[in-house]
């Protein structure tokens, strides 16, 4: 039987390694098999908020009010059990200068992220993988990201063909999914927020502090 394993990735932070800059930086996957539960229920809900005068084209946590956070949240929380979710934390401060390009960096942090979200599942069941990110406007990083994903596929998973694509957050609705989740991973380690959190931990499989042993910070 066929069997093919989506990815989705997000980020979360900026890659300012500086004062300035966000604490943490985050990078988040959903790794889900088909059918893609929710979607329906997404749909609904935007038109919902669109026939109450609310101009919603698509749900993006950063953006979007607590009320209709609040309503997302409430689908991904009634699916939480069918998704697997894998988070890498990287606190910036102890990130080495040579690390900090994002040549470098993208290459070595999803090298560390991908292989955790594909240990929870047979890999020789698995047929063909396909990753989606949102659209990245900056060729440049879009470039350096494919690149990433290219090497770490071909490293760990070289008998797996695979397909990356990069869609607009608005056409996929679990590129919106993982866009919640990661805000909320996000929001804990940023903030100490963990309201949203705490709805979605249970379909976390690994939230990775890579330099959690760290003694070294460079600003």
């Amino acid at each position: 039987m066929k069997k093919i394993l989506y990815i989705f990735l997000d980020e979360g932070g900026n890659l300012d390694f500086s004062s300035t800059g966000t604490k943490y930086f985050i990078l988040t996957s959903i790794m889900k098999m088909r059918p893609f539960n929710g979607y329906k229920e997404l749909t609904e809900l935007k038109y919902n908020f669109v026939e109450n005068g609310r101009n919603i084209e698509y749900f993006h946590a950063t953006e979007d009010k607590q009320a209709v956070r609040d309503e997302v949240f409430k689908i991904i929380q009634k699916y939480v059990s069918k998704i697997k979710i894998d988070s890498l934390i990287v606190e910036k401060s102890k990130t080495g200068p040579a690390l900090q390009k994002a040549e470098r960096f993208y290459p070595k942090m999803l090298g560390y992220l991908l292989p955790h979200a594909v240990n929870h599942c047979r890999l020789e069941d698995i047929t063909q993988i396909i990753i989606f990110t949102d659209v990245i406007p900056i060729q440049k990083k879009k470039k350096t990201i494919e690149k990433a994903l290219k090497l770490t596929l071909a490293e760990k998973m070289p008998e797996i063909p695979y397909m990356i694509y990069h869609h607009a957050s608005k056409s996929n609705e679990y590129l919106q999914f993982v866009d919640y989740v990661n805000w909320a991973v996000f929001r804990k380690w940023e903030r100490g927020d963990v309201r949203s959190y705490d709805l979605i931990k249970t379909a976390i499989k690994s939230e990775f502090d890579i330099f959690r042993n760290g003694t070294i910070r460079y600003f």
